[in-house]
């Protein structure tokens, strides 16, 4: 193409979803442009240096569920991506023990016998009665979901693979299947334990990033999706990007840009061009028209929808379902720069536990009470926390001596009481997460060096993630597979003819996983009838 602002298909925000879409379209022969509205590529999975000699992953902080067959496919580790596993983890408990938690399943049953030998027994049977749910799900991953109301061959020919799927369950899995993806986490793991801080372990991943608490139903899916990741192939293994979850999306952008992509930062986007119900292309926040016959949204279904296109292009059936998907705000980050690395009672100096994620809920109500403050618009005085802390194993993201630490806390509402947030609220809730640390760590406090809190108000002004919701949107039952994000529009397509999306709004949902940009990328391949050869058809649709 001879004009320069002209160009096969423009990416709308550089974040991980978006990047992997965009490398596969330039590998297979486009001419893309990705515009993100930061001075930094990477959305939420960025390396942010905050404070002298520190490099931050101030939002996304581990990586687990990027798909091993994106990394391969677009030669991530060539440009510099590695992933190092976690070595432990751990539970504090209230009256100064701890629960480890570790790779080895032998090491990680003795350690749940100290506190229940029941438990320990059921660890197996709980083991593998997770893993069989991972193996139904994960072949979905990477397929697009079908129309159940189409007789479309390919949506025809998805529902058959997805029945074929369900019938190799047998009768009791069948029902067991059903029962998991809409109960409760907290009922879930009643089945198998009895002691609270075994449960509350355990628990973590059911609330995560979620606007529901421990005993709200469908939360044992949320645990499900934590589970589906790997690393070195050690599935329900999670680890350190090096260098910060910005080695993730650097990587992307430097594969993508060595497939003839080019990158424009500090270009928002204002609207999507519409004419005669197609796209043409974007207008910039500056007024500068980009033209291109296919736009890719990563950004959520909300912002792309109701912020980006003009409400009459759009059909008002499909406008009332994109403002009725859930998007809610429930998580904070709170990222310190510590002058040593803090210490713990209850831990030996040389404790694996150091080098792999931290908790201080030993218990499910208390996590249902911190979900309570939630829904009364308040965030907690005793929040959970997922704490880690990167530096035990990747030194490149503080001075010698220094240590990085990660919080992920919950329950951070959108709103405080019904009013936006203010500075003085957010360094209250600041505190709130500094003093449960120093409860189980004396001195805590006389580390601190800089402390960067972020509320969803943060995260929704510089990330985009509407409310602060880190998956952009609920993984609740009734917004997955072909509900996601609207009925009708699960294939990555919208009513706008040449105007995809890309983001976690899509199936399979949010992490930092890159299916859903792979799987669009796909679609758009696929309508183009151009090759998809540099794509691991490993779980493509048939």
């Amino acid at each position: 193409m001879s004009d320069a602002n002209t160009w096969d298909a423009i990416v709308v925000g550089a974040g991980h979803n978006g990047l992997v879409a965009a490398g596969y379209l330039a590998r297979a022969g486009l001419k893309v442009l990705v515009v993100e509205k930061n001075d930094w590529v990477g959305g939420a999975a960025v390396s942010r240096s905050l404070h002298p000699g520190f490099l931050y992953s101030n939002c996304s902080y581990v990586c687990s569920l990027l798909r091993p067959e994106i990394m391969r496919d677009l030669e991530l580790p060539r440009y510099g991506l590695q992933v190092i596993p976690y070595e432990g983890g751990g539970t504090f408990t209230r009256d100064g023990d701890v629960l480890g938690t570790y790779r080895e399943h032998d090491a990680h049953r003795r350690e749940i016998a100290r506190f229940s030998l029941r438990d320990a027994e059921a660890y197996d049977r709980y083991s593998a009665d997770v893993i069989r749910q991972c193996r139904f799900i994960r072949p979905f991953l990477m397929r697009t979901p079908p129309d159940p109301t189409s007789f479309r061959p390919r949506d025809v020919q998805e529902l058959l693979y997805l029945g074929r799927k369900f019938y190799d369950l047998t009768e009791t899995e069948m029902y067991e299947t059903i029962r998991f993806w809409t109960m409760p986490i907290a009922e879930f793991l009643d089945e198998y334990f009895e002691a609270d801080v075994v449960k509350a372990s355990f628990c973590i991943s059911g609330i995560i990033g979620t606007a529901l608490g421990p005993m709200s139903p469908g939360t044992a899916y949320v645990l499900l999706h934590h589970y589906m990741g790997e690393v070195d192939g050690s599935v329900g293994a999670w680890g350190y990007s090096r260098g910060g979850m910005g080695g993730i999306s650097n990587a992307l952008s430097a594969s993508f840009q060595a497939s003839g992509g080019t990158v424009r930062t500090g270009a928002g986007v204002d609207r999507v061009l519409v004419e005669n119900g197609r796209t043409v292309g974007i207008v910039l926040d500056d007024g500068e028209e980009i033209r291109a016959p296919l736009v890719v949204s990563n950004l959520d279904v909300k912002r792309t929808f109701l912020k980006l296109v003009e409400e009459t292009e759009l059909p008002g059936g499909f406008v009332k379902q994109v403002r009725n998907f859930k998007i809610r705000g429930s998580s904070g980050k709170v990222n310190i720069a510590l002058d040593a690395l803090p210490k713990f009672p209850a831990l030996p100096d040389d404790s694996s536990i150091y080098r792999g994620d931290m908790h201080f809920t030993d218990s499910v109500e208390r996590m249902e009470r911190a979900y309570d403050d939630w829904k009364a618009g308040r965030w907690s005085a005793d929040p959970f926390l997922d704490m880690v802390i990167p530096t035990t194993i990747d030194p490149t993201m503080a001075p010698p001596g220094k240590h990085f630490m990660s919080c992920f806390v919950q329950y951070c509402p959108p709103k405080v009481e019904g009013h936006d947030w203010t500075d003085a609220e957010r360094d209250a809730f600041g505190a709130a997460v500094i003093n449960q640390i120093a409860d189980y760590s004396p001195g805590f406090r006389d580390l601190v060096l800089h402390a960067e809190v972020r509320t969803p108000r943060e995260l929704e002004a510089e990330v985009g993630l509407t409310e602060g919701n880190i998956f952009q949107g609920e993984l609740t039952f009734d917004q997955l597979l072909f509900n996601r994000p609207v009925p009708g529009y699960a294939d990555y397509r919208s009513p706008i003819g040449g105007l995809y999306m890309c983001g976690s709004s899509t199936h399979p949902g949010g992490g930092v996983m890159g299916a859903p940009g792979r799987n669009a990328a796909s679609e758009i391949l696929r309508d183009l009838k151009k090759p998809r050869k540099d794509m691991s058809d490993a779980y493509a649709v048939l």
